[in-house]
C-alpha cells in the first residue's frame, strides 16, 4: 500500500515538473481552437464554426509569441444571413505560475493563461456587406495537460473587428475549445530529466 501511493505522489509530482517545463524559454507551443461558441455584444447570440491553428515560441518562462489564423462561418439567430471570418495576426500568450497573485492551479496537470491578439482579419456576409481591418482580442484561458506535451485548451475571449468596410465595429465574447502540443528543446528536456531524477 505504501508503494502504491509513493508511486501515485511521484506521478503527480513529475507531470507537474513536467507541466511546468513545457512553458519554458526555448520551446514551441502549436495548437488550434476547434469548437467555437459566438456571444454577440451587438448583433445578438449565434452559432460560429471556426478552425484557428496558432504557433508561438516562449521569449521567456511562461510568455511565448507567435501567430494565429482564423477561418470560420458564423450565423446569428436573428435571421441574418451567413458571414464568412477571416484574420491573419500575432499574438501573446502569459501563463500564471502556481500561487502568482493569488492564483493556484485549479488541478496539479494544468496553468491558467491570458491570451491577446492584434493582427488583419475581416468579413464577408452573403448580402455583400463585408469589412476589413483590424482583428483584436483578449481573454483568460486554461491548459490542462492530459499528456506531458498535449493541453487541452479552454478559452473565453472578448473578440473584436473595426474596419474600413460597410460594417464598423463588429464585437462579441467568444467561447473557445481546443489544444496544444508543447514541443520541449533539448535543453527543456534535460531539465525535466533532471527534476524527475
Amino acid at each position: 500500500m505504501k508503494k502504491l501511493i509513493f508511486a501515485g505522489i511521484l506521478a503527480a509530482t513529475g507531470l507537474t515538473a513536467t507541466a511546468n517545463a513545457q512553458i519554458q524559454k526555448g520551446n514551441w507551443l502549436v495548437g488550434s481552437s476547434l469548437l467555437t461558441s459566438n456571444f454577440g455584444l451587438n448583433t445578438g447570440g449565434g452559432y460560429s464554426i471556426a478552425i484557428q491553428p496558432k504557433g508561438a515560441y516562449f521569449i521567456e518562462d511562461n510568455v511565448a509569441v507567435g501567430g494565429y489564423v482564423n477561418l470560420g462561418i458564423s450565423k446569428v439567430t436573428n435571421g441574418s444571413p451567413t458571414r464568412f471570418d477571416y484574420a491573419v495576426g500575432g499574438l501573446g500568450r502569459y501563463y500564471l505560475s502556481p500561487g502568482e497573485k493569488g492564483v493556484d492551479n485549479l488541478l496539479n496537470h494544468g496553468r491558467w493563461f491570458f491570451e491577446g491578439n492584434v493582427g488583419i482579419g475581416g468579413s464577408s456576409v452573403e448580402n455583400g456587406n463585408s469589412t476589413t481591418g483590424l482583428d483584436f482580442g483578449v481573454g483568460p484561458g486554461y491548459s490542462y495537460f492530459i499528456t506531458p506535451n498535449i493541453g487541452l485548451e479552454g478559452l473565453v475571449k472578448y473578440q473584436g473587428q473595426t474596419g474600413f468596410g460597410s460594417e464598423g465595429l463588429n464585437s462579441n465574447i467568444t467561447f473557445n475549445v481546443g489544444f496544444s502540443i508543447y514541443l520541449p528543446t533539448s535543453k527543456a528536456k534535460e531539465v525535466a530529466n533532471d527534476v524527475r531524477n
